[in-house]
């Protein structure tokens, strides 16, 4: 992990270390969540001018991304490999092509991650204790107002965002179903939408209220072989047209397939700012 530097200054907040490795002004927060029983680091990340006395009053949307560990920095992540989403929201913002916003990386659970990220029991792979179904209160009972009561947030779904890769993708699917009007933009990047004999586009046929906007991605080399990639896609491709027959548009509902992208940190890395500019630029 890149060297941490404790807060210095005076502030209601709880504590917090500072990344020096990040691009702009990441904080992290260890966080003990009742729902899961463990403890996580919550990765704050704050958009440039945040502190500035001119925007002390100012409250700004925020995205809640899953597998905080793989998103800012190279030495945290899984892989070695980093979304750098601090760097391309840092410069969208100074663009003008996104406002300014908040991000926050939640931490997956180390070895417990697939059971807090799965909603429904698994043969394949074998899973039967599955917690995902949990997910939801943990995000909007423990997480949410957490960064709420210390961070500026504008509330309500169009400033609510929530968004991960793989079955971080299929948990933040299924809490958007399971708790419609709460979420109001979406990213899934290469969704697990095989979990659980394809539990979740099953469910998605029942979904009347889905979030304003959507951005869906995958790649098609995201298996090991050209027929299990293929299957791939072709399940994003029909969650896609169910969200369509529920009267998204083409303004509402993004849909990315890239030729020979993997599933993997850098495919979402390339993907991440085009999916920050549709889903939340003006």
């Amino acid at each position: 992990m890149a060297e941490l530097q404790r807060k210095q200054e005076s502030s209601p907040s709880p504590d917090f270390v500072r990344a020096s490795g990040a691009t702009g002004d990441l904080r992290l927060h260890e966080f003990r969540s009742r729902v899961f029983r463990n403890t996580r680091f919550l990765r704050v990340w704050l958009p440039p001018g945040h502190d500035y006395a001119e925007n002390s009053g100012r409250h700004y949307p925020v995205l809640y991304l899953n597998d905080g560990q793989n998103l800012f920095e190279t030495a945290t992540s899984y892989s070695g490999v980093e979304w750098g989403v601090d760097e391309a929201a840092d410069r969208l913002i100074r663009e003008g092509a996104v406002a300014p916003m908040i991000l926050v990386g939640i931490d997956n659970a180390g070895k417990d991650r697939i059971r807090e990220y799965m909603p429904h029991r698994s043969m394949n792979p074998m899973m039967l204790r599955v917690q995902g179904r949990y997910y939801p209160d943990f995000l909007m009972k423990e997480v949410m107002p957490f960064v709420e009561r210390n961070y500026r947030v504008a509330t309500g779904p169009e400033n609510t965002g929530l968004g991960g890769s793989s079955l971080g993708a299929l948990i933040a699917l299924y809490t958007a179903m399971a708790r419609p009007g709460v979420i109001g933009r979406l990213l899934l990047e290469s969704p697990s939408l095989w979990a659980s004999a394809r539990q979740a586009i099953k469910e998605s046929l029942l979904v009347r209220i889905w979030p304003e906007r959507i951005y869906l991605g995958v790649g098609t080399a995201e298996a090991g072989s050209a027929e299990r990639s293929r299957t791939v896609v072709d399940d994003v491709r029909e969650l896609a047209a169910i969200l369509r027959r529920a009267v998204l548009s083409e303004r509402r509902l993004r849909l990315v397939i890239e030729d020979g992208a993997g599933h993997n940190e850098a495919a979402w890395a390339e993907r991440f700012p085009e999916a920050l500019k549709f889903l939340y630029g003006e």
